[in-house]
């Protein structure tokens, strides 16, 4: 099989190196990939977002299966034009993928169906958005109605600080046209986790459950990043929140779709808070979550594309997907100054590979001479271990020994989750 992943981040990287090890797939190309993705994948610089070249690309190249890996792609209605050519992917269609690519959609689905998340109101005046701020609870958090690049929520503490997110997103177009409507919605307290799970648009398969770090420093402190690493499972998660989320999140969100009209078929990533009132829905994502698919595909025992077959097929029911045991975490090497300010094309040496570890490439380009940085995160350096105590210090021993003179990282990946652990 001739295999196209759509994508270019350490996501993509981790998906790719699970797809190959099904022995049917002969190919695996990746649009636009990057320098360390070239290692397992023939890339090609076509951007995620040029839907008609990717459609030409497959066409020419011959795929026969499909991963739309990124949010912008699925936005745009990639999965649609390539089934448009009898091309199966794994990925929500276009409609589907609302559920991400629109913060309004999605809080209104959840009211509409009693699904538990922050009480919220909307806005496309700013004018308005700012009056409501003036009596608003405080703390209190904004969110751009589209896709931000991860960006386009503010944790307001004060109302000046909630006034200038509000004006951010709407007068100064920030995040340009994903800022033209916003969301304004109470602020939640309790642990985050995150959990993906597969669905075919009737059966829901939660994944294990993983905890991101997202601040850029050590002890939470520092600006929000697409994330600073993972552990997998979330501690915080026990099985009776399991059973919670099943039932009151997980299949009313699948069924809603449903009886919308748009079905998600894909990867279906829940962001939940628990609060003192149970779980609730933060966010959805309509795609693997990065960096939580580098801790939670190492833990996946059945065959990725198999099951990535099944969800395309509606054939989850009666498809087993199986998950280790064991606990997996991730840390990410970052430019130097990242999220705000950093410098790239410094060199990379990797460390010789070793047995339940992995390095997934999210920033860099291949030069004559080897790797070199090319944006603000830059690797994943995860591993797979009996307990989490173990997979932290592994994953950190085998991050010092990449060579990355213009590399951070942070020192307390999973400290927070053994700390609940040891009670």
């Amino acid at each position: 099989m001739n295999i196209l992943v759509i994508g270019g981040g350490g996501r993509e990287h981790a998906i790719i190196k699970a797809l190959k090890k099904n022995k049917n797939v002969e190919t695996v190309y990746c649009l636009p990939g990057n320098g360390g993705i070239q290692g397992d994948a023939e890339c090609y610089p076509v951007g995620a977002k040029n839907i008609p070249l990717i459609v030409h690309f497959a066409e020419t190249h011959k795929i026969d299966y499909a991963v739309v890996a990124q949010d912008d792609p699925l936005a745009l209605g990639c999965v649609d034009a390539l089934n448009s050519l009898g091309i199966p992917c794994f990925g929500p269609d276009k409609k589907a993928a609302r559920i991400e690519a629109s913060k309004v959609f999605a809080k209104e689905l959840m009211k509409k169906y009693g699904i538990p998340t922050a009480r919220y109101e909307v806005f496309t005046e700013v004018e308005k958005a700012l009056k409501y701020v003036e009596t608003c609870p405080i703390p209190t958090v904004v969110k751009a109605d589209g896709l931000a690049l991860g960006k386009g929520v503010t944790v307001a503490m004060t109302r000046e600080e909630a006034k200038r997110a509000v004006i951010s997103c709407m007068e100064d177009k920030a995040f340009g046209e994903a800022g033209s409507s916003i969301v304004i919605e109470e602020y939640l307290e309790g642990p985050e986790v995150s959990v993906l799970s597969f669905t075919d648009g009737e059966s829901v398969v939660p994944m294990i459950s993983s905890m991101d770090h997202k601040r850029a420093h050590d002890g939470d402190e520092g600006p929000n990043t697409g994330g600073m690493g993972t552990i997998a499972p979330n501690p915080y998660y026990t099985p009776e929140i399991a059973a919670e989320c099943m039932e009151k999140i997980f299949v009313p969100t699948i069924k809603a779709m449903a009886a919308e009209g748009c079905p998600f078929k894909g990867c279906l990533y829940f962001g939940l808070m628990i609060t003192k009132d149970g779980p609730k829905v933060i966010e959805y994502n309509c795609r693997f979550g990065d960096p939580e698919t580098q801790v939670v595909l190492p833990l996946l025992k059945s065959d990725l594309l198999t099951v990535m077959r099944a969800t395309t097929e509606s054939r989850l029911a009666e498809t087993a997907v199986e998950f280790s045991e064991k606990s997996a975490a991730c840390v990410i090497i970052a430019s130097k100054g990242y999220p705000v300010k950093y410098e790239s094309g410094f060199k990379i040496e990797l460390p010789a590979p070793e047995e339940g570890k992995e390095i997934y490439v999210a920033g860099a380009e291949r030069r004559e001479d080897g790797l070199y940085s090319k944006g603000g995160r830059v690797l994943g350096v995860t591993a797979v271990a009996g307990s989490l105590e173990e997979a932290v210090y592994e994953a950190y021993a085998y991050a010092d020994k990449v060579k990355f003179e213009n590399g951070f990282m942070r020192r307390d990946i999973g400290k927070r989750a053994l700390a609940v652990m040891e009670g």
